[in-house]
């Protein structure tokens, strides 16, 4: 049966001819120029369904071969790096980050350095060891001084740099600056009352010579406070009243019986010996501007970020006034004949309400200004020449 079927020929199968084995052979024209490339041959095409694997090692660009590159697509996105804390990008070189705390003031003569409420004082050494270092603490020293004498009086002296350092050297000798001015009221009071003029009269002209001599600045600060405290306004709000130029009817009746008991408590004194009259002046003056050490004291802040508060405030060591303080008691020791306690009891008590003063204004204010300063002083000087003249 197999023998009768013929086996099929090239027509028959749609094959080409056949090898001796009976395989086909490969079909070729005559327009074949080499050999067909088939699907096996080809690159594999990569698609949505087959995306290429993540990389792990940072590499983003995958590696190319035959100068083809490979498409992206939207799901077949870069591999992106994690780490959380890249290196910031530098030109030039690598630049270490340079932080505040890194860089030192730069201070030339006549710069002010930047004022800020609450900052601490600099350290008031300047320079290192040696000639420098001397020659750069005695700077700072001499401009300190210069800087008391300017903001206290009316003498006009002109000042290096004013910064932190000098202001705090100007705050700690401040108490110093009342014993010359003392000493030349004293001397117009004394020469008054040997000119045979009325104890009033040398009083009042007593008064009115120290106003000039401090261009009344401190009454003027005396008022401002006042108004302040009496406007019952806290804050901001408060300070927007000390500020104005205008003076209200609380801070007039407090200027005019501020005057009035000064200038009783000096027609005590034409009788007295010269010598008592002489440390009691002194006493006074020196004890209103020790109370302004007192409101510049290591712990007190400004009110406001810029003037005169915020450069004094927070800026007098406890030793310097430790020091001043124990001076002034023992200035005031010669005040009264016969009673050598009365004089550091004045300086105590004047103290103790300049103090007060100063509680009151931190807690409607927020800290000092110029004018709370101005108001301490006065006041202090007030309560003192009240406890010197009961004799």
């Amino acid at each position: 049966m197999a023998d009768s079927i013929p086996p099929p020929t090239e027509a028959d199968s749609g094959l080409g001819p056949t090898t001796t084995d009976g395989n086909p052979a490969p079909h070729t024209t005559a327009g074949d120029l080499g050999q067909t490339t088939t699907a096996s041959d080809l690159a594999p095409i990569t698609t949505d369904s087959d995306p290429e694997p993540p990389t792990t090692d940072g590499d983003s660009e995958p590696p190319t071969t035959g100068g083809s590159l490979r498409p992206i697509t939207a799901s077949n996105p870069e591999p992106t790096t994690t780490d959380s804390d890249p290196e910031p990008p530098t030109t030039g070189g690598s630049l270490e980050p340079i932080v505040a705390g890194d860089l030192e003031p730069i201070t030339k003569d006549g710069d002010l350095e930047p004022i800020t409420a609450g900052d601490g004082p600099e350290p008031i050494a300047a320079g290192g060891g040696g000639a420098a270092g001397r020659a750069g603490r005695w700077r700072v020293l001499v401009d300190g001084v210069r800087l008391a004498v300017t903001t206290l009086t009316v003498v006009p002296v002109r000042v290096g740099v004013v910064d932190r350092r000098t202001a705090a050297v100007a705050m700690s000798v401040a108490p110093a600056v009342g014993v010359p001015l003392g000493a030349l009221l004293a001397a117009v009071l004394l020469l008054l009352g040997a000119a045979g003029a009325p104890a009033l009269l040398a009083a009042a002209v007593t008064l009115g010579t120290s106003t000039l001599l401090t261009r009344a600045l401190h009454l003027d600060g005396l008022a401002d406070t006042v108004d302040a405290l009496g406007s019952y306004r806290a804050g901001e709000a408060g300070l927007v009243v000390m500020k104005k130029p205008d003076i209200g009817p609380f801070g007039v009746a407090t200027l005019v019986l501020a005057l009035l008991i000064q200038a009783a408590a000096l027609t005590a004194l034409p009788g007295a010996a010269p010598a008592a009259v002489l440390a009691t002046v002194v006493t006074a003056a020196v004890t209103g501007r020790l109370a302004i050490s007192w409101a510049c004291r290591r712990g007190v802040p400004a009110a406001r970020p810029t003037g005169l508060g915020a450069l004094v405030a927070d800026s007098v060591p406890p030793l310097p006034l430790a020091i001043a303080t124990a001076a002034t008691a023992a200035i005031s020791t010669a005040a009264v004949p016969g009673r050598p306690w009365q004089g550091p009891l004045a300086v105590f008590l004047a103290l103790a309400a300049a103090l007060l003063l100063l509680r009151q204004c931190r807690r409607r204010f927020g800290g000092i200004t110029g004018d709370v300063l101005g108001a301490t002083l006065e006041l202090a000087t007030t309560i003192a020449l009240i406890i010197l003249a009961l004799r």
